[in-house]
């Protein structure tokens, strides 16, 4: 599978590297955009939901590492307790190597 890295600026200013078993985090972010808090989530959920399942198709198993990842996201959301209106901002999208894609 071709995995993929994606980075992630929270509303405090912290960084965040995500890990998606697929490129189809190109298909929901943008590097550089900047997206709603809820808006964020909802396009983690659905993205690395994808990915996990593209996992499965191939490997015949869900890819833990994206259902991982999803947990880390919205526990970061949550514990911060960002206010509705935040923005996290998709910094870059990354192969494996690091290359920026």
């Amino acid at each position: 599978m071709p995995e993929m890295y994606f980075d992630v600026r929270w509303p405090d200013g912290a960084t965040q590297r995500c890990y998606s078993p697929s490129t189809v985090i190109e298909d929901y972010f943008t590097a550089g955009a900047q997206y709603d808090l809820a808006d964020f989530l909802e396009r983690s959920r659905t993205a690395l939901g994808i990915a996990g399942e593209r996992v499965r198709e191939k490997f015949g198993f869900f890819c833990t590492g994206a259902s991982g990842q999803l947990e880390q996201i919205e526990e970061t959301a949550r514990v911060r307790a960002f206010p509705a209106d935040s923005k996290v901002t998709v910094e870059a999208l990354l192969d494996a190597d690091g290359t920026t894609r």
